[in-house]
């Protein structure tokens, strides 16, 4: 690389840091209202969950019709978790890293979304071990249901 080619890369690089400080500096002077306009992220975040809720459910439907029980329980279980981490979400602006972290939100915070899922989940273990049935997974389809309707989704 030339001099004067090195010279201008620094030069850009040193107004990209100017204008980064500059609106910085004016961001810090905006009031941070996040209850009532939600950032891009967090709007992206909301967006990705809601389409595994959908992914999960929808997949979850097309097994129990083709008589895939562990699969399909498997699936509306996932659909839940998720539906109780976007509850999570927004309400505390966080998502549970593991299922550990969740119930013990849920169970602290969200008793009635702990109950579903602690009822629940002893099916999703099970289906690593033994064959399911179609009321076990119909028991999950209406829970999943019952859940998006209680959280208004």
């Amino acid at each position: 690389m030339d001099k004067d080619t090195s010279n201008t890369k620094i030069k850009i690089e040193k107004e990209q840091k100017n204008t980064s400080s500059a609106k910085i500096e004016k961001d810090k002077d905006k009031p941070q209202d996040k209850n009532i306009i939600q950032s891009p992220i967090e709007n992206k975040i909301e967006k990705e969950l809601m389409e595994n809720i959908n992914e999960f459910y929808n997949s979850a439907v097309k097994a129990e019709q083709e008589n895939k029980y562990n699969v399909s329980v498997t699936l509306f279980f996932k659909a839940l978790a998720v539906l109780a981490d976007l509850y999570i979400f927004k309400k505390q602006g966080k998502i549970p890293s593991s299922h550990s972290e969740r119930f013990r939100i849920l169970e602290e915070k969200y008793p009635d979304i702990y109950r579903l899922l602690d009822k629940n989940f002893p099916f999703y273990q099970d289906s690593y071990r033994i064959k399911l049935n179609k009321e076990i997974c119909e028991v999950l389809k209406n829970d999943t249901e019952q859940l998006i309707k209680l959280l208004k989704i």
